[in-house]
């Protein structure tokens, strides 16, 4: 019978004449979490910003329906009290509409800016491994080479 060969010596020799740098990508994986850490924060800021908001515009709402649940003498007094009830709601939506796009506009805009300064930083982690990568190789094509 033939004798099947042991690949898992062989594979260990092979890998184990091209030695890995850890390290760099460890560097990715900080890169990484970095970037994640800086997009949460932008999440977290922009969720209390506008928590803040829909907080103010409630206040103020509620503020403004009190005047409304108060009784009147008059039938046509709660007609008036309405209309400016209403009116009023209006012109306090369209401030914190703008309020709410204001927010939604720079969480945009510091996304944008991580996601470019990550892709730079990513660029050249990944430039560096390569470059790494390729000199270990040959060093140990080399030594391969060498000790045939």
């Amino acid at each position: 019978m033939t004798k099947n060969p042991d690949l898992t010596e062989m594979f260990k020799d092979v890998m184990g004449k091209f030695p890995v740098d850890m390290s760099s990508f460890e560097d990715v994986v900080k890169t990484a979490t970095s970037l994640n850490e800086k997009l949460s924060h932008v999440a977290i800021d922009a969720a209390e910003k506008s928590t803040e908001i829909s907080s103010k515009w409630t206040q103020e709402t509620l503020s403004k329906l009190g005047h409304v649940s108060t009784s009147k003498a008059d039938a046509s007094d709660y007609t008036k009290v309405i209309t400016d009830f209403a009116s009023s709601c209006a012109e306090v939506t369209t401030e914190h509409m703008t309020a709410f796009v204001e927010v939604a506009k720079k969480a945009q805009m510091e996304t944008v800016e991580l996601m470019m300064a990550a892709g730079k930083d990513i660029t050249e982690d990944a430039s560096t491994v390569v470059k790494k990568a390729t000199g270990d190789i040959t060093t140990a094509a080399k030594k391969v080479s060498v000790t045939k």
